[in-house]
Order: structure tokens, then sequence, then C-alpha cells
């Protein structure tokens, strides 16, 4: 898109309206908050509802595949992002993939919402997983185009927008969660009313607030280029609904196939990426020099998500198999512990802003806070295998366990999470700019893909082994991240 066209989109663009921002970032803000209300909402409970018998509202599904299925839905969610954000690059635009999206997902609570069939979940899971791959990064790019490149206002916007996030995130988990006794279908319900209104507040604000942002295709196919991708498209759904007409039936394709698959995929498709953007003729050498250093920092995110994303799986699953939830006479629900990552963060981000601030150029380099952020994340296992270490795996925890761990590992995130996306748009060859901000989200999937593979190992018995070789190895690689800060940073080629 060529400056004339960004400023067109940013005059159309009511400039005042929402915390002296442009008016549009209302609509966005609430959308945001309204699918982030929904999907977190849905998660929180997700994986009680596929382990828990029949007899309680459950799937019934043996506990070790239903965690490792919740880290492969993690996984696809990242890498569907790639298709929605080429999607929207090459076809119908940033507003329509966040409307699509938006009814994507809406359809997939729904389907969860009505008392059915494991069969049912996973039509579910495809309409999400789609959905969010439509909506997540799309209506993030929208953000941007409502801000001129040197608007001061920018990052403070993208502050505001991403509390939406987590707001949403922070309320949706209390509520799932206190219906979850009595239905886990009510909370799903409550997840799909909960995308229905971002979709209201999208459709019927965006026209007035957003004026031309979103409308517009980056780079759009020509209508011949167009019917070859539909083809390929239509061509590719056949094929895989024949696939699994076959192999389901006869077993050839399990769910440990299926999950073991996703987990491959999840390094393969960022090594590819790495290997194209290295030996690309588009990129200088400053810039594969970047490439390479950023290699470690991938590496290091991918370790450091492999815990934080535990949080709704294996510490899920302490939540409700080991945590004494009758606490001065309240019962605590196993999923409102998912609403203490987004609290944390929605009180220590400024905390962390103002603290970058002060410290000015005295501020830890960038592998320096990533190390930080392993650092904290291997702490935070090693805190939750302290009770077990104290007291034995047979005997329920105090709750203030899993608080002080998921209050870690949140510093952890502060310290890693912001400054790998600044990071990731410093150190991105030009001619892969938007590339290189889907392979940081690919860390993220190699992640969970690898958690997919290691949740079949916890179990009450190996408790402390898990978190401990977990921690520790966290707090080892942080160590040698930060021994090797100095070479990393020669090949950073002054981006600090």
């Amino acid at each position: 898109m060529s400056v004339v066209d960004k400023q067109k989109i940013v005059s159309s663009v009511p400039q005042k309206g929402f915390f002296g921002h442009p008016k549009g970032l209302f609509t966005l803000f609430f959308t945001e908050f309204w699918e982030r209300f929904s999907y977190y909402g849905m998660r929180a409970i997700l994986v009680f509802y596929m382990y828990y018998e029949v007899s309680k509202g459950g799937l019934g599904i043996d506990e070790q595949t239903a965690l490792s299925i919740m880290s492969i839905y993690g996984a696809l969610v990242y890498m569907s992002g790639i298709i929605g954000g080429w999607l929207a690059d090459r076809i119908f635009g940033t507003s329509q993939a966040v409307f699509y999206g938006g009814i994507l997902i809406m359809l997939g609570h729904i389907a969860l919402a009505l008392p059915g069939s494991l069969t049912m979940f996973f039509v579910s899971m495809v309409f999400i997983v789609i959905g969010t791959g439509l909506l997540k990064p799309n209506v993030s790019s929208m953000v941007g185009d409502m801000y001129s490149e040197k608007d001061d206002r920018r990052d403070a916007g993208f502050s505001i927008f991403y509390m939406g996030i987590n707001l949403g995130g922070f309320i949706s988990p209390l509520l799932t969660g206190a219906v979850m006794g009595y239905s886990f279908h009510l909370g799903f319900g409550f997840a799909a009313i909960g995308m229905f209104f971002g979709l209201l507040v999208f459709l019927f604000t965006k026209k007035k607030s957003l004026g031309l942002a979103g409308t517009y295709i980056a780079n759009p196919l020509s209508p011949d280029e167009k019917k070859k991708v539909y083809l390929v498209i239509a061509g590719a759904a056949v094929l895989i609904g024949i696939i699994l007409a076959v192999t389901i039936p006869t077993g050839l394709l399990t769910i440990e196939l299926f999950i073991a698959i996703v987990g491959i995929l999840g390094f393969i498709i960022p090594t590819i990426y790495f290997f194209i953007m290295y030996r690309s003729p588009k990129t200088t050498e400053v810039e594969r020099s970047r490439v390479l250093a950023y290699i470690p920092l991938f590496l290091a995110s991918v370790m450091f998500w492999s815990i934080q994303e535990q949080g709704a799986t294996i510490l899920a699953n302490f939540a409700d198999k080991r945590t004494q939830l009758d606490v001065a006479g309240i019962h605590l629900s196993p999923a409102w512990f998912q609403s203490l990552n987004p609290l944390f963060i929605i009180l220590l981000a400024p905390v962390f802003a103002w603290l970058w601030v002060k410290l000015g150029k005295r501020q830890p380099s960038i592998p320096q806070k990533f190390s930080l952020g392993l650092l904290f994340a291997g702490l935070s296992f090693l805190i939750i295998l302290l009770p077990a270490y104290l007291g034995g795996t047979n005997s329920l925890v105090h709750p203030i366990w899993l608080v002080l761990s998921y209050l870690v590992v949140v510093i952890g995130e502060l310290c890693l999470s912001p400054v790998g996306l600044s990071a990731t748009t410093k150190l991105a060859p030009a001619a892969f700019s938007a590339q290189t901000m889907s392979l940081w989200f690919l860390s993220n999937a190699a992640a969970q893909g690898l958690n997919a593979q290691i949740v079949k190992f916890y179990r009450p018995e190996t408790e402390m082994l898990y978190f401990g070789i977990i921690g520790v190895s966290a707090i080892l690689l942080g160590i040698i991240l930060f021994l090797v800060t100095p070479l990393i940073q020669r090949q950073m080629k002054g981006v600090r």
C-alpha cells in the first residue's frame, strides 16, 4: 500500500472520540474485548469438559489425551493466523476477515453449547481455529491503519487495545467457571453470546468510526489469480474430506497421530520461514546477520511459551485435582484461576512500561530481557513444585501456590512478550516484515506443539520431576542466553 493510500485511510477515520484516540479504537477495542471474552471463557472450561466423565457432563476423554488436544488446539489457532493474514492481504481485506472470523467463532461456540458428541466437539474446533485465524491478526492490523506512522498516540493506542484483550480474558473465566458445575454447555453458550455482542459492535459502529480502515486490500490478486486460489481451496477441502473419510473409520488417522503431525509442523514451518528469509536475494547482508540473531530469541520464546501456555493445561488440571478449592467458606471453581494471568498483566503492564522508560539506556538489552523472561518462567514451575516437596502429592495444596506461580510467569511474560514483538519489527528483513511477525506467533504454535507431547508425562507420581526438569531447563537456557548476549548483540547490527 502506498504512502498516499495510507494517509487517505488515516484521514477517513475520525481522529478524536475514544480517550483522545481515533473513534475507531472504540469499535476495535470492544470487538476484541468480546472475541477474547468468548475465546478465554471457552478455553477456561474446555479441558475440564474433555476429561470429565459423561455422568458429570463431560466427554470422558482420557486425561493425558485431553491435555494434548488442548495444546494442539492452541498451536492450530496460532498457525491459522498465517492463512488469515494472507487471505486479508490478497483477497478480501482485514475488515471482512474480522467479520467472517467472528461468525465462524460464534458458530464454533454454538456447536459446543449444543449437547452433542465428540464429533460436534471437533466440528467446533475447526470453526474456532479458522475463525480466530481470520479475526485475531487482522483486528490488530486495523488498529495500526487508524494512525499515521508519525502519530505519537500509536503505542498508547495499542496499549489501550491490549487492555481490552486482557479485560475480556479476565472476566470470562469467572463467568464460565461459575456455571460449569451446572452445565458446560451453558458456559459455552455464554462464549457464543460474547462473540455475538462483538459482531454487533463491529457491524453497527464500523461505518461511522473506522472510515476506510480495513477496506483496502494490501496486495490484491487479479481475477484470474483469485479463480485459481478458489479452485485450490476447494480442491484442498475435497481432498482433506476424502482423506478424513477414509483414514478415520479405518483407524489410520488417530488422535495421537494427528497430535504428532501438528507438533512436527509447529517446528517445520518456522524452520522453512528462517531458511527462505536467510537465502532470499532480497535479504541484505546486515539483515541476514539479524535473522541469525533472531534464531536464539525464537528458541527462547518457544521455551517460555511452553511453560506459560501450560497454565491452561497442566496448571488447570492442578487446580482441579490438587488444589484446595474450599477456602474461607467460598468454593472456588478451578476455571477461575485462568483469570489470574490477564489480571496480573492489567496490574503490572503499566509498571513495566514505566520501568523501561525510567531506566532509559540503562535498561537490559533485548536478549537480556528474554533471559529474564526464561528465568521467571522457570521459577514459576519451581514454585508449583514446592507444595508436593513439602507436603507430598496426596494432599490438597493451598491455592496461594497457584496464584504465586501465575504471578511469577506473568512477570516473565512482561519481560519477553512485548519486547519480542518490538524486536521482531526491528530485526525483520524489509522484504519479509509481515512474515516475520507471523514467525513470532509461530513460536507459540511450536511451544504448544511441544507441549502436546510432554504433557503426557504429567501424573501425580511424576509431578515433582515434571515441574523440576522443565523449570530448571528454562532457567539454564536463560543463563546460557544471558552469557551469549554479547555475541547475539553483535549479530543484531546496531539494534538494541
